[in-house]
Formats: C-alpha cells, sequence, structure tokens
C-alpha cells in the first residue's frame, strides 16, 4: 500500500473519530406532539408529569413523578425522561417503564418504578436500587458522542421552538376573541388547512376571568399572546378536557409566565421563566420553570405543520455548533485540501 493511500485512509479515521452520530433531530411542532414539558433551561420541581419531560438544564427540587401515564405514542424512540445536565434534590421517580437518558450526574437517585427500565447517564449515578432495570453510568467519558449528541438535541429544540414561536407570532389573525363582562369568548374561524389564528395581547387576558373556545372543527389554533408578562388565572367554562390537543397559547415575547389554574391547551413560552401552581392540561415549552403543578397528557396533535424559513442571520435561529461537528469539519476540510495539492500538477 502506497504512503499517500495510507495517509487518506488514517485521516479517514480521524474524521470519523471526531464526527458523533448525529442527534435525533426532533423540532417544529413534533417537539409538542413527542413531550408533555419541555423546559430549555432549568427545571425545579414539586410536581408531576403524566407524559414525557426534555430538561435542556438541570433537574432540581424534591421528589417529582415522570412519564405517570401513556403518552401519545411516538415515532421517535425516546424515554420518559431526558435531561441534559445533573438531577438534583430529592428522589425522582420514574414510572410505567419509561427509562431516563441523563448528561450528567443524577445525584438525587431514581426510584425505577413499574416494568424493566433503562437508565443512561453521563456521568455518575446514587442512591439508585437497579433491581431488574438496566443502568449504564459514565458514558460521556466512555462514548464521547454520547453527551455530544445530548447537547446537541437540546440546542436544536431550543432554537426550532424559538423559530416556531416567531414564525407563529407573525401570522395574521383570521378569528376573533369577543369579551363580555367577565367572559372572554374565542370562536375559531379555520382557514382551509384547518388554522385558527388569534392576535390578543397579555392586557387582554388579564381583563377577563373565564374562558369559552369555540374550536369550530379546527385542527389548530393559535392564540397569540403579546406583552412580557404573562398571567394564566382563568377559569375555562366547560373545562379543560381536549383543548391542548389543538389549541397553542403562544406567549410571543414572554420574559415571565404565573399560571396558577388549571389551563386548558398547550403553551408555547420558550422565552420564559415560569411559574406553576395547577395543572395546565397540554404540551408546554418553557425557557425555564418551578413546577408547582401537574402537567396533563391530552398534549397536541394537530396534523399542522408551518412552512419553514431561512434562519435567522443573526444567528437567533440556528443551533449552536459542537465541538464534534467543528473537528468533523475541520478534518473534512483538511483531507480535501491535502488531495487538492496533491493532484495540483507540478509547475513547469
Amino acid at each position: 500500500m502506497t504512503r499517500v493511500k495510507v495517509s487518506v485512509i488514517a485521516m479517514v479515521a480521524a474524521l470519523a473519530a471526531a464526527t458523533p452520530a448525529s442527534a435525533q433531530s426532533i423540532v417544529g411542532l413534533d417537539v409538542l406532539r413527542t413531550w408533555n414539558l419541555v423546559v430549555l433551561g432549568d427545571l425545579t420541581s414539586s410536581s408531576e408529569v403524566e407524559g414525557r419531560t426534555f430538561v435542556g438544564g438541570n433537574l432540581n427540587g424534591s421528589s417529582s413523578n415522570y412519564q405517570i401515564r401513556t403518552p401519545e405514542p411516538s415515532p421517535y424512540n425516546v424515554t420518559g425522561l431526558t435531561v441534559v445536565g445533573d438531577v438534583n434534590g430529592s428522589h425522582k421517580n420514574l414510572n410505567g417503564g419509561s427509562g431516563a437518558v441523563v448528561g450528567g450526574n443524577v445525584n438525587s437517585g431514581f426510584n425505577l418504578n413499574g416494568a424493566p427500565q433503562t437508565v443512561k447517564v453521563g456521568g455518575t449515578i446514587a442512591n439508585t436500587n437497579v433491581n431488574q432495570n438496566t443502568v449504564t453510568s459514565g458514558l460521556a467519558a466512555s462514548d464521547p458522542s454520547f453527551l455530544v449528541n445530548l447537547k446537541q438535541q437540546g440546542s436544536l429544540i431550543a432554537s426550532s421552538m424559538g423559530e416556531l414561536s416567531r414564525t407563529f407570532g407573525g401570522m395574521s389573525s383570521n378569528s376573533d376573541l369577543t369579551i363580555s363582562g367577565n367572559r372572554g369568548t374565542f370562536d375559531a374561524k379555520p382557514d382551509a388547512k384547518g388554522v385558527a389564528v388569534f392576535n390578543i395581547s397579555s392586557t387582554d387576558l388579564d381583563r377577563i376571568g373565564e374562558i369559552k373556545f369555540n374550536l369550530n372543527g379546527a385542527d389548530t389554533a393559535i392564540v397569540n399572546v403579546t406583552g412580557p408578562n404573562v398571567t394564566l388565572n382563568d377559569n375555562f367554562l366547560g373545562g379543560t378536557t381536549g383543548l391542548g390537543k389543538h389549541v397553542i397559547w403562544n406567549l410571543v415575547d414572554a420574559q415571565k409566565v404565573d399560571a396558577t389554574t388549571a389551563w386548558g391547551g398547550s403553551v408555547l413560552a420558550p422565552g420564559a421563566a415560569a411559574t406553576t401552581g395547577n395543572y395546565i392540561e397540554g404540551s408546554a415549552v418553557f425557557g425555564s420553570l418551578v413546577q408547582n403543578g401537574e402537567f396533563h397528557l391530552g398534549t397536541y396533535v394537530g396534523t399542522y405543520n408551518p412552512p419553514v424559513g431561512p434562519p435567522p442571520v443573526d444567528g437567533g435561529g440556528s443551533p449552536t455548533p459542537i465541538p464534534g461537528e467543528a473537528a468533523g469539519l475541520f478534518a473534512l476540510g483538511a483531507v480535501g485540501l491535502w488531495m487538492m495539492r496533491r493532484r495540483r500538477p507540478a509547475a513547469a
């Protein structure tokens, strides 16, 4: 074998080692279809989530419960709990064979309830009885792509949720909110795609104390709510059942969200620090969350997918490059440049 061939093989091997397998690309409304709760930063919880949970930062707080019911089927192989950072505080309860993936350390410990579960941990795990379950730790050291892919997944979800909220916020309304006394009536007028859009402000929500929502056959009803501070404290006439499957409350520029009553509909607030004191029925996305109320199934199941635009020039909608990708791209460029120089004819 010639020296040239040996060098090429060595460089290709280096490229393969530097470029880990891609993480699952769950983006856009598939995020709401997949997870009951998504927190892009830290979650501090004393409550429970009926479906799947994704935490882009650390999971903190007292004892809390995950996937206590069976969520909607998903085409993705997603565990009941995914945490990019560490799991701290009191024991966390994983139920129904849901399993978990943790990028950092599990300091709190898990109670693994129900059917046998698979738990994968990048760092160390403490205070956990393995029994019939499969628990693997130290993966960040033994398989560098494990943590790289998990961080990439978090970055993709965060940038995608910001872009989705901006896209919804730029849509023109075709449906109306009518306020009469203390009651606000949302009367959906879906277009040919089954999409109804309301554009209101947080001040409008503050004016009312009860909500009547008429879907009128809408596949997806988007309620864009503007304002930096949003309070979700209204009562739903007829209850909250089924609203989370079709209604998305897009809190366009919310920085702070307080939810104090049982809330009907999925909530998209990727830039907000949120606090919940009662349940939300539907999918939910927050920047960070202090959770003192449950998240119920009835997550988004609509078929609508908005058009995807180019990422913003300022990078606000693009995933952050990760070291493994950067190394892979550098190695690929080096191979290409080296081959071009080898093929370049010598000057006369």
